[in-house]
């Protein structure tokens, strides 16, 4: 059985479409719900250009409150944390100062991740009260080279046609009591 060209070019833009689709650092699970406490995973699919993944910085976006990272078998944890411009009650306290940066490195050449595997990262806190976009900036440091996924649409939240897209997470609007929820 013989293979059209037409049947080729729709066959490797699907290819394409899978593939471009899995090459981003993305949210494992991309929606969330307004003001409640989530586990953002970050699935980094492939390393830079063919060398492995040595680190992940990801930026807190503002409003996620608390960030605490995941460890990782053979990986270092670094926060950094600023004060807030915009401070929030937890638990009774006034927070002024939060996280704002999460950083893992592989503690050795061993442990950092090869181009031809998949890893997450995760890290939790708590999301903001209002629904909307929230962006995860992540630079992707690797043996040779570096992915910086930050580009942030200036209009609605479609990446299309971007090479280095930020992580999204859509925020969505608390169910109102009347709802049923599952």
């Amino acid at each position: 059985m013989k293979n059209s060209p037409q049947s080729l070019a729709v066959g490797l833009a699907l290819l394409c479409t899978f593939s471009c689709a899995q090459a981003h650092v993305v949210l494992a699970e991309p929606q969330a719900v307004a003001g409640s406490y989530h586990k953002a995973t970050l699935r980094v699919g492939h390393g830079c250009n063919g060398s492995a993944t040595t680190g992940l910085v990801v930026q807190v976006p503002a409003g996620f409150q608390g960030a605490k990272p995941q460890p990782k078998a053979g990986w270092t944890l670094a926060l950094r944390k600023s004060s807030l411009a915009q401070p929030y009650n937890s638990h009774g306290k006034t927070i002024t100062e939060d996280v704002v940066e999460l950083r893992w490195s592989a503690a050795s050449k061993e442990a950092a991740l090869p181009d031809a595997h998949f890893d997450e990262f995760a890290f939790m806190g708590r999301l903001p009260d209002q629904a909307g976009p929230l962006w995860v900036k992540v630079l992707q440091t690797c043996e040779s080279g570096q992915n910086d996924w930050s580009e942030i649409p200036v209009h609605g939240t479609s990446t299309r046609g971007m090479k280095w897209p930020a992580a999204l997470l859509d925020v969505k609007a608390a169910p109102t009591a009347h709802e049923h929820q599952h």
